[in-house]
């Protein structure tokens, strides 16, 4: 080294460079000496020499982990020679962190040398390093055919997926690349389920089955795959094969249960009823264990009604809606099996169709018809059973000492219920207007009726009768004469339909006031009524004096033409007006009317031969009008106008009551935040709610739960209200539309669940618990901590509401004690053991 410095010193490069090189000898990892030999090298022109000695350096240099120096060397050595492939590659992994633009290129003039040489697997190992920094579709695909050409399968399966799902997301034609990745690894699950979403929605279902059938049959088979290889059954109506996959996803996840449904209709109309009432059968069980009984049998309905007529579907849709007590619902399935069997052929079962259907309702309308349509086509003792019981129905409806009695009852008990919601509402001049009509059609009937002394007290309100003869307009003849030439038959038939009619007006308020909206409300109002009166239309609409109808709702018999909404509109308003004219209007004959010159050609366009109409009214403002047509000329007993006058009140009450409660949850009493009612609203919601229960004989249940006992001290008021606003929205987006949900304390939520019983509202509490699971403690991965208390309110017809509300009260706050006293996480529900003495 010695030697060498001193002939540099002296100008002898040559001898220098030779001293180096024998160093270099000597010492094979001398880098130094090697830097200082090539730079002599290059000075002298010895470019062999340097080249040999910048790539030795090179090399010592990657070794070492001195990537700086290393890259110096190699832009050096590249200035005076063309690297090999091993130092570009080598260069290219040197710089992939800090300029990859540059690394591709220096990985491509790589591939290329390589290519040219002949040495394709090594040609491979760059390829692969320019799709990791570039995977450009140009890319992908030179590296899936170059693993193909290879035999690297795998790896070629691989990219031409990847190539795919590139295409794919740019909206462009991708079934070419996943049918080329699938026949280079068809063993792939991932690849095979990719092709087989790429066939199904190419319409090429059969080649989709086929991909993914083999993989069906692995120990663990991914829901995508199976849920992917079920709809590809679906669509080549291999139905049964589909339902066992179909079943276990919404098994494993129940809000996908309305797949299984969609594959009952579809087996429905494959004409598979067997397999699907079986299938329905199994989800009856699954949701009557998750309490969802009723999602069910509303689901059912829906489908029964949306695919083709099937007798077995709907003989299991009458056993549902028997054991469910939905006795209207049970009713019109059996018609509709015995339309189906007599189109069939199958007198024998639509007689016994008939039979039941006759055994719930009697009075149903086309009984008679039906019952005469299997004169001759069973058997003669069969036929005679079916009239008897018929015949009895008539019988006993046409007895007027029996029916009275009935009638009576069943006015009084309308018009209390009337009386009773208009006090509750603050509605007192109304709710007197209604008392007064008590007073005069039941004179004296306080004195032995308590709860209607308590309504007479309770509206402020002293029944007088002096110098005032009671008046009967129900039950008294308008004619003497008549009656005294037909004292029996004349009466018989209007008294017979007073009853039935009458006693439909608890069953038709009831559906009204179950309503959350007005549409809901009208619409319910003309399908109870079209189809109670047997008219040919029923129309219900709302409308202000002087201005066109906001909401019109039409009910039509089978076979009868739409109205257009032009012709309804005019309608509407010129019937109304009359009706608010005249207090009710009744045509005979339409068509003549000078009453209705003004909408002739609407009277003549909906078939028009005879109206009933009476006016919406609530209090001194007129907001709507029923409207009853028929086709022909029709009689309107007077019977049936006081029946719809009853029931038109109840039409305005349940409007109001759906208002109310949209106003409610609009209004102020609502927690901006949680979408929680306020606690100053919990009573005097909850006094509504018990009275609505008490009315119509329902249950009422209260749910009070607190997310930790001590959690305000622990997590502090800021993160506490964080919680509850994310407890109060989940509570808001998942109860049903009728329940009521309270923001009851800092740490409390209170819950009124109408028309639910304790066992019902136990599992309403599960389904909150697991809704409650995706909510955490602060800075922690634990649930929030529940205790609930549970009540059922003591619901009595001779109970005041308020001693029923706060005896509940009390009772859910103790039973939500007890639960706090052993622990968090506890449910209690508490009977009312001594409750019902103590609210008598």
């Amino acid at each position: 080294m010695d030697r060498a410095e001193k002939l540099l010193q002296k100008g002898k490069t040559a001898d220098a460079l030779e001293e180096y090189l024998q160093v270099l000898a000597g010492d094979t990892e001398n880098d130094v000496v090697r830097q200082m030999a090539a730079d002599l090298s290059l000075s002298l022109q010895r470019t062999t020499d340097a080249v040999r000695l910048l790539g030795e350096l090179f090399d010592h240099q990657v070794e070492a982990g001195d990537g700086t120096r290393a890259s110096l060397t190699y832009k050096k050595l590249a200035r005076y020679v063309n690297p090999t492939w091993e130092q570009k590659l080598t260069f290219g992994q040197l710089l992939e962190s800090s300029n990859r633009k540059l690394a591709v290129e220096t990985y491509e003039t790589a591939y290329e040398e390589m290519i040219k040489q002949g040495r394709k697997p090594d040609s491979l190992v760059v390829l692969k390093r320019i799709v990791a920094l570039n995977s450009s579709q140009k890319n992908l695909l030179r590296l899936g055919e170059l693993s193909s050409e290879l035999g690297d399968n795998t790896g070629s399966a691989a990219a031409f997926l990847q190539l795919a799902e590139m295409a794919q997301a740019a909206n462009e034609n991708a079934a070419p690349y996943f049918e080329r990745a699938y026949s280079e690894d068809p063993t792939d699950s991932n690849i095979a389920l990719a092709y087989g979403k790429s066939l199904t929605a190419q319409g090429q279902v059969g080649a989709a089955i086929f991909v993914l059938e083999p993989h069906m049959s692995a120990t663990e088979v991914s829901p995508e795959l199976r849920e992917t290889y079920a709809k590809a059954l679906i669509a080549a109506n291999r139905l049964t094969e589909a339902e066992p996959l179909v079943w276990q996803t919404a098994e494993q996840n129940p809000v996908r249960i309305h797949e299984v449904g969609t594959l009952i209709g579809l087996l429905i109309d494959n004409e598979q009823d067997e397999e699907a009432v079986a299938l329905a059968r199994k989800l009856e069980q699954f949701q009557r264990r998750r309490g969802e009984r009723r999602a069910f049998v509303a689901m059912m309905q829906e489908l029964a009604g949306a695919h083709r007529a099937s007798s077995h579907v709907l003989e299991f849709m009458s056993e549902l809606f028997n054991a469910a007590n939905r006795e209207g619902d049970y009713c019109q399935t059996l018609l509709k099996l015995f339309d189906l069997h007599y189109s069939m052929g199958n007198y024998s079962k639509a007689a016994d169709c008939l039979d039941r259907a006759v055994e719930v309702d009697a009075y149903e309308p086309g009984h008679q018809k039906r019952f005469e349509m299997l004169n001759g086509k069973i058997d003669e003792s069969r036929y005679k059973v079916i009239a008897s019981r018929l015949s009895s129905g008539s019988t006993a409806s046409a007895q007027p000492a029996q029916s009275e009695p009935t009638l009576g009852a069943a006015a009084l008990q309308d018009l209390m219920l009337q009386a009773e919601i208009l006090v509750q509402y603050g509605m007192r001049s109304k709710a007197i207007e209604r008392l007064q009509r008590i007073q005069e059609l039941f004179p004296h009937e306080e004195e032995r009726n308590q709860d209607l002394q308590q309504l007479y007290l309770a509206a402020g309100m002293t029944p007088r009768y002096a110098g005032s003869a009671p008046v009967a307009p129900v039950t008294t003849p308008s004619s003497p004469p008549a009656a005294a030439s037909s004292p029996g038959p004349a009466v018989a038939k209007p008294e017979a339909s007073d009853v039935s009619n009458f006693s439909k007006v608890a069953e038709i308020t009831r559906k009204l006031y179950r309503q959350g909206n007005a549409d809901a409300v009208l619409g319910t109002t003309v399908q109870e009524i079209g189809a109670q009166w047997t008219v040919a239309r029923c129309i219900a609409a709302m409308r202000k004096p002087g201005l066109p109808p906001t909401a019109v709702k039409e009910y039509r018999q089978e076979g009868v033409k739409a109205g257009t909404a032009n012709h309804l509109a005019k309608l509407v308003a010129t019937v109304q007006d009359l009706a608010i004219l005249h207090g009710t209007l009744t045509l005979t004959n339409a068509q003549t009317a000078p009453e209705l010159q003004s909408v002739r050609e609407a009277v003549t366009e909906l078939g028009i031969s005879s109206v009933l109409a009476l006016p919406l009214s609530d209090g001194p403002d007129h907001v709507g009008v029923l409207i009853l047509i028929d086709g022909t000329s029709r009689g309107w007993h007077s019977s049936d106008i006081v029946v719809l006058k009853t029931i038109s009140d109840q039409i305005v009450i349940a409007l109001n009551n759906a208002g109310l409660r949209r106003l409610v949850k609009n209004l102020s009493v609502t927690d901006e935040d949680s979408g929680l009612l306020k606690r100053a609203s919990y009573l005097d919601l909850l006094m509504a709610e018990t009275n609505r229960a008490i009315q119509q004989s329902t249950a009422v249940t209260i749910l009070l739960m607190q997310f930790g006992k001590d959690m305000i001290k622990e997590a502090g008021a800021g993160r506490v209200e964080a919680i509850m606003r994310q407890v109060g929205q989940l509570f808001a987006a998942n109860i049903r539309q009728n329940d009521l949900a309270f923001r009851y304390d800092a740490d409390t939520v209170a819950i009124v669940l109408g028309e639910t019983a304790e066992k019902e509202a136990l599992l309403a509490v599960e389904k909150l618990r697991k809704l409650l699971s995706s909510v955490h403690m602060p800075d922690s991965e634990d649930p929030v901590p529940l205790s609930v208390g549970v009540a059922e309110a003591v619901v009595r017809p001779q109970f005041d509401a308020v001693d029923v509300v706060t005896e509940v009260i009390n009772r859910v706050e103790l039973a939500l004690d007890m639960a706090l006293s052993q622990g968090s996480g506890k449910v209690i529900s508490l009977a009312a053991t001594h409750a019902s003495a103590a609210v008598a």
